[in-house]
């Protein structure tokens, strides 16, 4: 038997799950046993990128790992060997408690993917809201369903790590429903609730898959999105403005809607989170003060 063919038998007949991740985090093998673990078999999981994979990692924070902190990708990028506990999705939805061991794989001297061994750590199944509530870190806002504001700045700083090592860019945008305190003094807080699930509610299915927003508090919303250049941030801005000033609830025969004050920014070298998102912040006032109901960028 040839050697690539004994080692990858030897490799599927092993209890652990076993995969391959190259340097842009595609998947490039799936071993027997990670198929029977998370109920994908290879074909559905080699080739894909692990953000687009559906296994949706999550730590023991609640955190999505993919989004804000992936070991593999650590791995990678400085050479060292990890070993983490974490949550795996299974395709039937629920989520399995695994045992990650991590190594960086070399050719010539340099790093050209990690490998990943993964073994269930308890025979437990857990829904997605447990795990967040076990971990004590709830990671979505209790009344739209979107990201909260952990989970924002967890992904943002993520995201200026990305654009520090790769110079991958993105903007974020920042946004204020207009009046609201009026709106909600005039129709009552129930109807204020309403509007801004009816909000959250678009902009969760129209939000690409690369992108984050969520709840940063009150009636303000923050977005962290994938560009290629900065007018790609005032785009999208805009499509969101418009998506609001769309949105309607109906109240006593009344069909009701707000509008939204935008302020878009793309990530410079010299941004941290706090940074960027006061300019962001800024450009929203500068919104307001122009008319409100739209979008300025900077």
């Amino acid at each position: 038997m040839e050697t690539q063919k004994l080692y990858l038998s030897i490799i599927n007949n092993l209890q652990d799950g076993v995969y391959f991740v190259d340097n842009e985090r595609h998947i490039r093998f799936w071993n027997k046993a990670a198929e029977k673990i998370t109920g994908y078999s290879a074909e559905e999981i080699v080739g894909k990128s692990c953000q687009l994979s559906n296994l949706n990692h999550i730590d023991e924070d609640g955190r999505p790992l993919c989004q804000v902190g992936c070991p593999l990708f650590a791995t990678i990028i400085d050479g060292k060997q990890r070993n983490e506990r974490v949550f795996v999705r299974h395709k039937d939805g629920y989520r399995i408690p695994v045992q990650v061991n991590i190594m960086p794989m070399s050719e010539n001297g340099e790093v050209i993917g990690a490998i990943e061994i993964f073994t269930p750590s308890s025979p437990t199944q857990y829904e997605d809201d447990l795990v967040e509530n076990l971990s004590g870190i709830a990671m979505h806002d209790t009344l739209t369903g979107l990201p909260n504001r952990r989970y924002l700045e967890s992904f943002l700083n993520y995201k200026l790590d990305e654009f520090s090592r790769f110079n991958k860019p993105f903007a974020v945008v920042f946004a204020d429903i207009d009046n609201f305190s009026e709106f909600n003094n005039s129709y009552g807080h129930d109807v204020g609730d309403a509007v801004l699930k009816s909000i959250a509610s678009s902009l969760r299915t129209n939000t690409r898959k690369n992108d984050l927003i969520g709840r940063w508090g009150g009636e303000e919303f923050l977005g962290v999105l994938t560009v290629n250049t900065e007018y790609d941030g005032t785009i999208l801005a805009e499509k969101i403005r418009q998506l609001v000033a769309g949105t309607e609830v109906m109240h006593e025969g009344e069909l009701l809607n707000v509008s939204i004050s935008i302020g878009v920014t793309t990530v410079t070298k010299e941004d941290d989170a706090d940074k960027i998102v006061k300019r962001a912040d800024a450009l929203m006032y500068q919104s307001k003060q122009n008319g409100k109901n739209r979008v300025t960028s900077g």
